[in-house]
Order: structure tokens, then sequence, then C-alpha cells
């Protein structure tokens, strides 16, 4: 029996042909007939995200200025960024609504979303892989998830899986700038063609299939049909990109860092090869999480494992500590800012065409507590040089950052997750 026997149409309806098939989205037709019909990249330079995620937290007392505005006092931890302080925004009152849970929030981290407070809850898409998905198809790798040690990340997939982190510079390095043998560039064509043309050996089943709908439903299958074009141009795009010699660089293949605890020299050199896929422009979306050492950081006046030290219990000997850690840790972040604005793009630099978070899950770690999280924002064409501080105890929605931030990359959104609007005070140049 044909497929358009019947002017109601199954909710199972498939296109076919030359052994593949289809299936069509929900259409009104499918509905019963006595229901009411359904109703319903340029040429300007890119423009870049980077996340930096703690495990760990930073002391909110030491990173946050006493006073707000632009007329704040550096704080201790931001003594050493003092030359390059108008390029960053220092945000304090926030978090993410709703998001508890103490570690387990390191999955609402990117996502908003309260999936780590019960544990079981079913997560959404992070704010880089939402970036990626829209606008990842201009570059060969969408995005780059990558991590100071392990494999975990803060970056989800829309069907709410989280995507594997890359933990090793060297192999990266591999990844972004040496070319694969032709053997694996030829696997890698054979695959993107397998997954091609599928349209085409449906197009048959789907212009009958057009003639039997409304306007309303036509609309809606053209706009599905699109979405598939769109992902055989990407797949296309796949292939040309296989078929593309990588960048070169002028710099040698780093050598890991074998030692887990030397937590600041592993930021370093990560943050060398992040600096080095945006420059390149291999990527345009990369999230990079620090999840935190359990033992001692080889830095003068630690004798004590990092994580313990988080979580301190207001022992003052276990906070001076624990000082000299993030001190390091908000200083390389500063030198990274530094790297991005000494490299040249278009008439202008990295760091203004990229917007460069610095977060952690943890507004307290000794008590696990997800208020008051720590952040800073840098470039990204954002106005900056100030302190935005919000309520302490009646936090701001985090999430309205992400959405200034995606607007900022040219995403037409006025949402993400809880977040509504974009952040009061925080204007673009």
């Amino acid at each position: 029996m044909s497929f358009f026997a019947s002017k109601q149409l199954d909710r199972r309806t498939v296109l076919r042909g030359a052994g593949v098939s289809m299936a069509v989205p929900w259409l009104s037709a499918m509905q019963r007939a006595c229901a009411a019909p359904a109703s319903h990249g340029d040429d300007q330079p890119p423009r870049r995200f980077v996340s930096l995620t703690l495990g760990l937290g930073l002391l909110g007392d030491k990173l946050n200025p006493a006073e707000p505005g632009r007329d704040y006092k550096p704080s201790p931890y931001l003594k050493a960024l003092e030359d390059i302080r108008d390029a960053y925004t220092v945000i304090s009152g926030t978090s993410h609504p709703g998001v508890t849970g103490g570690h387990r929030a390191e999955a609402s981290l990117l996502t908003a979303n309260p999936a780590g407070s019960s544990g079981n809850a079913k997560n959404s898409i992070s704010l880089d892989q939402l970036m990626a998905k829209h606008l990842g198809d201009q570059t060969r790798f969408p995005s780059l998830v990558l991590s100071s040690s392990g494999s975990n990340s803060p970056s989800y997939t829309e069907t709410g899986a989280m995507i594997p982190a890359q933990s090793s510079p060297s192999k990266l390095f591999t990844q972004l700038f040496i070319d694969d043998p032709k053997s694996e560039q030829r696997q890698q064509v054979q695959r993107v063609r397998h997954g091609r043309s599928i349209m085409d050996l449906v197009s048959e089943d789907a212009r009958r299939l057009n003639g039997q709908l409304g306007a309303g439903d036509r609309q809606r299958l053209d706009q599905y049909f699109s979405s598939v074009r769109d992902l055989e141009r990407r797949l296309a795009e796949s292939e040309a990109w296989a078929q593309r010699p990588k960048p070169k660089v002028d710099q040698r293949k780093p050598i890991d860092i074998g030692n887990s605890n030397d937590f600041i020299g592993r930021q370093k050199l990560m943050s060398d090869m992040i600096r080095l896929a945006l420059q390149t422009d291999s990527t345009r979306f990369i999230s990079y999480h620090l999840g935190g050492s359990g033992g001692v950081l080889p830095i003068a006046g630690v004798d004590e494992g990092y994580h313990s030290l988080s979580h301190h219990g207001r022992n003052e000997d276990k906070i001076e500590q624990l000082m000299l850690i993030e001190t390091e840790i908000v200083a390389t972040w500063g030198q990274f800012l530094r790297d991005l604005a000494a490299t040249e793009e278009h008439g202008d630099n990295l760091l203004s065409r990229t917007s460069v978070l610095l977060t952690s899950n943890l507004g307290n770690a000794s008590s696990h507590d997800n208020r008051n999280m720590p952040v800073l924002l840098a470039g990204g064409g954002f106005r900056h040089g100030q302190h935005l501080a919000f309520d302490q105890k009646n936090n701001y929605p985090l999430p309205n950052l992400f959405v200034s931030l995606l607007q900022r990359v040219g995403l037409p959104t006025d949402q993400f997750a809880s977040g509504t609007s974009t952040m009061t005070g925080l204007e673009m140049v």
C-alpha cells in the first residue's frame, strides 16, 4: 500500500529509497481529520569563546574587590593583573538558580541545568556546544574540550551526554597541526561520504509527500529538509577538511608534564595550546576544565594536598597555603590574556575577539556551597575594567551572562537555561 493512499498520514511515515529510510518530523496532517491545522558566514572577523573552569573554586574574599564599580582596589588575587585591568571584569554575587549538590554541580557549570543537584536528572546542552552547533562548521574542529587531567568535562551535548576531554597537550598538538597519513585521510573521506546523499535517495518520495500536505505542513517539512541539507553541507565541509593540509606553526610538539600534581605547569602548557588553536583558527569554541589535584603542588610554601587545602574549615595555615595556589592559578590565567592580546588578527588582537570566562561551580569549596560562584570575564569586545557586584545573599542569575556571550558570538537569542536577558551592567564596546 502506498504511503500516500490516505490524506491522513501515519505517525510512522518514512521516506524510502535505494535501501535507506528517513523518518519525517511530526506534521499536523498526522492529526485526526477533524483537528485544526497547526500554525506556525559573513566576512567579518570571527568571534570566539574560551571557558576555564575550576573544580575547587577560589576564595571569594581574596578574589573579589571590596568596592563595586570601576574604582575598586585590586584584591590579593588581582594585584598581578593590574596592568590588564581594563581587559577583564570581576563579577560577584552570581550563581545558577536551582543548582546545588556541591561537587556534583560541575555538571551544571556550562549548562546551568540543575542536573547534578539530585544526581539523576538529565543534563542539557552546554554553552560552548550550543555555540559549536550553530557556528562550529566554519573551522576544522567545531570545538575543543580539554582538561588538565582525566576525561571529565563541563561540556554536554543536546542529549545530555558529557563530552570526554583531551588532557594531553602533545596529542592535541598532533590533532591540530600534524597531517594524518594519506590512508587515514581516505578513510575519513569514505566515512563522510557514507553519510551523504540520503536526501537524493529519498527525493521522489519526498516530492510525492509534499504534494499531499497543506501549507503549514509544507513549510514545516521544508524546514526539516533544509536542516537535512544543512547536515549534508556540513558533511561536505568535513570531507574538504579531511583532504586539506593542517596549519603549520613555529613551535615544537610539547612534552606532556608527567607530574599530575604540577597543576600550574599543566595549566600553562595547555593555555599555550589553546592560544595556538585560536591563532590558527583551528576552532573557535574551547572549554578547559581544571578539576583539582589531590596531591601537593610544587609551589614554595605549600606542603599539603590541594584538595585538602580547599576544604580548609577556616584553618588559617591551610588558607595561607591555598592562597599561594589560587594566586598562581589567577596569575596564569592573566598571562594567557596577555598572550592573546599580543597576537594580532585582522588589524586587531585575539583577546578583543575572544570572550574568556573563568569560573567554578563552588563559591565556597570548604562548605561545598554553589552560591556566589567566582567569575572573571575577559576580552570579547565587552566594556571591562569594572567590578559588577551583585547581591551575595540573593544571587543574580549567572545564565544571563551566558545570554550575553551567545549574542556576542553572533547567536540572536534572549534565553539560555534560566537566563532570560543579557547581564545587567555588562556592555559591548
